[in-house]
């Protein structure tokens, strides 16, 4: 696959430059420029929020940092954790006396280095909580849900956090509003081409022609099933019976929807899954609410998609609403 880049080696770094100098409210620091925050830092008596991953997946994470979302966050290299040290310089930075609230996927490099953070942080007296996204049904059953990754719908979590914390809520109100959006998202993708990873000869993964693959990972984690690929209208149809399948039971009648590319997957493709999926929903008794339709939690150039269902109260409907301002996710005032 042909890659416009100038080395392997540059790839993250490079991208990042490119990503402050588009969007100058956030600004690149940290061990070897791998930490991304806000321009002006975290408000006295704010509760800092810090999130963390791989590069290969914009805009996820750093997409996400500013005015109503999260604070910092640091940045490892194609599909890999960032190093113990950036998370640490993350965390420090988005903690200005109100403590810190970790919000990651459930990935195992991420997890033990904002471990290791949250242990060294606590011993010099500041607050650190940590909440995991878990929201890919297709990762575990609902029995293991602890198990599962956090893949597009952890933007919910974020998008509920910023805005609770962007209230003065404290940390345990933050922590509490996070877990929630947590629980009431799900998430399910599929795919039908892998990516390249810069300096790598072969994709990640290889479908053949006219194959897909439902419930694949974000990084090409197997999925539920292979097999011919399905008319647009039938994948929304499984996506959504499946998500609904884990309808939280307090539910109400509101859902938020996130209908995701991968990467290569365009709007028009994707506008015809949402089309399908809100007649479902419809059907279901659900009333649509906070669409979003395009490109929020990418895998490089994978041909698929994502389709994350948030059932809704009013509390998070508010939160989900209130202003918010960063490179991939901005609600006017």
């Amino acid at each position: 696959m042909t890659k416009i880049i100038n080395a392997p080696k540059d790839y993250v770094n490079q991208s990042l430059e490119g990503l402050s100098l588009a969007y100058p409210d956030i600004v690149l620091t940290g061990p070897g420029d791998r930490v991304v925050r806000r321009r002006g830092g975290v408000a006295s008596g704010k509760v800092g929020i810090v999130s963390g991953g791989g590069a290969g997946h914009l805009p996820l994470f750093c997409g996400y940092v500013g005015k109503g979302l999260i604070d910092t966050c640091a940045v490892g290299n194609v599909f890999e954790g960032p190093t113990l040290d950036a998370c640490m310089a993350a965390a420090r930075l988005a903690e200005n006396g109100a403590g810190i609230l970790q919000l990651i996927g459930n990935y195992g490099g991420e997890r033990m280095n904002f471990a290791a953070v949250r242990e060294t942080l606590e011993d010099e007296g500041i607050k650190v909580e940590t909440v995991l996204g878990t929201d890919d049904i297709a990762s575990a059953s609902p029995e293991d849900s602890d198990r599962r990754r956090g893949v597009a719908g952890l933007i919910f979590a974020y998008k509920a956090a910023g805005a609770r914390a962007a209230e003065g809520g404290s940390l345990e109100d933050v922590k509490n509003i996070a877990v929630k959006a947590v629980a009431r998202t799900k998430t399910i993708g599929f795919g039908t081409a892998g990516c390249q990873i810069p300096g790598s000869d072969t994709p990640r993964f290889v479908l053949e022609k006219h194959q897909m693959e439902m419930g694949i990972g974000i990084h090409g984690e197997p999925g539920i099933w292979r097999d011919q690929l399905r008319s647009a209208d039938a994948i929304a149809e499984e996506m959504v019976t499946r998500l609904l399948a884990e309808r939280p039971l307090d539910a109400g009648d509101k859902v938020a929807i996130l209908v995701n590319s991968l990467g290569a997957t365009p709007l028009e493709e994707l506008f015809i899954l949402y089309r399908h999926a809100t007649t479902i929903l419809e059907k279901n008794g659900l009333r649509v609410v906070r669409p979003l339709v395009g490109h929020f939690v990418t895998s490089m150039e994978m041909a698929g998609a994502s389709i994350s269902l948030s059932f809704i109260d009013d509390e998070l409907d508010a939160l989900y609403a209130a202003p918010a301002r960063s490179p991939a996710w901005t609600v006017a005032p």
